[in-house]
């Protein structure tokens, strides 16, 4: 038996005040700063690793002006190992232009909130109805996958399509009444019960209604987009030490690791040699070859081979603008890709430390398992 979008509320509410999650960080005080950090936190990343992410972020940065005004290096190295890292670049943005015009204060309508950036219509729905309990849709990857299998909608959530189709059912199943809780219980319900795989259907409050669950589809759905083969680069990267110190470059705003400290990297061995070579002479010819790391990211995965060198004094020679000599003590002080930091780490422990002991006779790589 299925039911109208609008009733899907009066079906769902009661099974969230009994079996809701209760006690996420961001349910404390959700205030709209709070809720936009956790949404923007949420996307493509899961719960429990969001949250002690959160907490360490809120309780350095408690409101939008506590994040202007902080220094972007601060705001990268908090979030460093959550990936994706446009999301925080845009978050320090948004919160700047929030300072500036606002008075630290977010936006009370959706069409401000849209404008700032990296607030799209989900996240600016998601801020209106969970802080101020306004009838605003969202439409998380919870949220789709129920709905999606609910109303047995066949095109790929991510597809311009399934997208429309989408929105238009989840503005029509949002109540105009216990706005923040319905919005809640629907990703808890996508959370815990409509699961990617293997849902609990036989728990679940919607299952009469279900049509996919009525049509025996509920593993199938939502159908996945095609997407292209993995693939698998290279690259080298180069820890020059000296005194104590390492040599790191910012990264472009844009690509992987926007913003984050990282050693120099190369392609090409070729290319690796000759900037050695023509940075530190002699001394470089001779290097300390790693074990590959291989890092995976949502759509390839990063085989890393690192470089170790120590030139000593030559350390002077170089350093100015965003390259620049860091302490090898306090490197966590600034934004690290994950891989990076978990080398430096490794090298801080010197050579009897796990970097040697990870040496693989087989020449495989390790693997470092962090998106982004």
């Amino acid at each position: 038996m299925s039911f109208a979008p609008e009733k899907l509320a009066a079906a769902l509410l009661p099974w969230f005040q009994a079996h809701g999650r209760r006690g996420l960080p961001w349910q404390k005080d959700p205030t709209p700063y709070r809720v936009w950090v956790s949404e923007v936190m949420l996307q493509q990343t899961q719960v429990e690793t969001v949250k002690p992410y959160f907490e360490r972020f809120v309780g350095r940065f408690p409101d939008a002006a506590a994040l202007a005004n902080a220094p972007q290096d601060e705001v990268m190295r908090l979030w460093s190992g959550l990936g994706y890292y446009a999301r925080a670049r845009n978050l320090h943005r948004a919160a700047i232009e929030v300072l500036e015009e606002r008075d630290g204060q977010l936006p009370e309508t959706f069409e401000a909130l849209t404008a700032l950036p990296g607030i799209g219509r989900s996240t600016a729905g998601a801020i209106l109805a969970l802080a101020r309990g306004e009838c605003h849709a969202i439409l998380d990857g919870n949220v789709k996958r129920v709905l999606t299998r609910f109303f047995l909608v066949e095109e790929p959530p991510e597809s311009a399509a399934g997208l429309k189709k989408l929105w238009t059912l989840a503005e029509a199943c949002t109540p105009q009444s216990r706005v923040a809780e319905y919005t809640q219980a629907i990703m808890d319900l996508g959370a815990t019960v409509c699961v990617r795989s293997n849902p609990a259907c036989d728990r679940c409050p919607l299952a009469s209604g279900c049509r996919a669950y009525a049509a025996g589809r509920t593993q199938e759905l939502p159908l996945a987009r095609r997407r292209a083969p993995r693939r698998l680069r290279h690259t080298h990267m180069i820890f020059v030490l000296a005194g104590g110190r390492v040599l790191l470059e910012r990264r472009p705003s844009r690509g992987i690791w926007g913003g984050l400290w990282a050693p120099p990297e190369f392609a090409e061995v070729e290319s690796a040699e000759a900037w050695l070579t023509a940075r530190f002479g002699a001394t470089a010819e001779h290097p300390t070859r790693l074990p590959l790391v291989r890092h995976t990211f949502t759509h390839f995965d990063l085989d890393i081979e690192p470089w170790v060198i120590e030139v000593g004094g030559q350390g002077s020679r170089v350093g100015e603008g965003d390259t620049g000599w860091h302490e090898l003590a306090s490197v966590p002080a600034v934004g690290l890709p994950a891989p990076v930091a978990r080398l430096l780490e490794e090298i801080r422990n010197g050579p009897n430390g796990p970097v040697r002991q990870a040496r693989s006779r087989s020449g495989r790589p390790r693997s470092v398992a962090v998106s982004g």
